[in-house]
């Protein structure tokens, strides 16, 4: 059975997707950018992007009932390869008390939804 998980803490689906889908211990969450929950603004630098884009996986996970340490996989787009370094450091922080750290593919595309530099998709699983 699929279960529909909605946050206000993370910004609206931009198109007609959920935020996330729990099926048993799994959850699947939407790729997410940059977006402040509170305005419904892209972020504009790439850092500030990158950092929303953490909390609002953190959001959509808090409302499911997972943790960071739940993630098992992470799957990142961005429009500037050449910002790789700058993202791990970043993302070496959100995940700096999680062990082992989850498996991940980095991915270099021309462009993201409304014009974002980031976008994160994560798997998570309970148990």
């Amino acid at each position: 059975m699929k279960k529909d998980i909605r946050t206000e803490k993370a910004p609206k689906p931009v198109g007609p997707y959920s935020q996330a889908i729990e099926v048993g211990n799994t959850l699947y969450l939407s790729g997410q950018i940059g977006i402040d929950p509170s305005t419904g603004e892209l972020l504009q630098n790439f850092e500030d992007q990158a950092r929303q884009v953490l909390r609002n996986v953190e959001e959509v996970l808090k409302e499911a009932g997972y943790r960071k340490d739940n993630i098992v996989k992470v799957v990142i787009y961005l429009t500037d390869i050449s910002r790789f370094k700058e993202f791990n450091s970043l993302y070496e922080d959100f995940f700096r008390d999680v062990n082992p750290k989850p498996a991940r593919v980095t991915v270099g595309v021309k462009e993201l939804p409304l014009g974002a530099q980031i976008e994160i998709e994560v798997v998570a699983v309970k148990g």
